[in-house]
């Protein structure tokens, strides 16, 4: 089990990777991304959608909310991942996938 600031620090640096990867592909695929109080949000404009992907220190989770579903990220050592074992980028990707089919980061 991690501290709490194990889990900072990996929800920091898992955020923050996720935000530059997502950052420079809306470049070149219409969306936004914004890193703001710790929390990533990603915003289609038509029609308009909200990703919002969001640490939960209590339950050392990470929380995304996307297409109207929850999902939670537990830490496996390597990578936040759900219990399929998909990681957080994979999701994020598979996500954004339905809203622009050619998505790649």
């Amino acid at each position: 089990m991690l501290t709490d600031q194990e889990f900072q620090q990996k929800c920091d640096a898992a955020l923050q990777s996720l935000y530059q990867k997502l950052a420079a592909a809306s470049d070149e695929y219409e969306f936004d991304v914004e890193m703001n109080s710790g929390a990533l949000t990603v915003e289609f404009e038509e029609p308009r959608e909200r990703f919002v992907v969001s640490p939960n220190s209590p339950v050392k989770q990470v929380w995304v909310s996307a297409h109207v579903q929850s999902y939670k990220f537990d830490w496996d050592g390597q990578a936040f991942v759900l219990k399929s074992g998909q990681t957080l980028e994979e999701m994020m990707a598979e996500a954004i996938r339905k809203r622009i089919p050619e998505f790649e980061y």
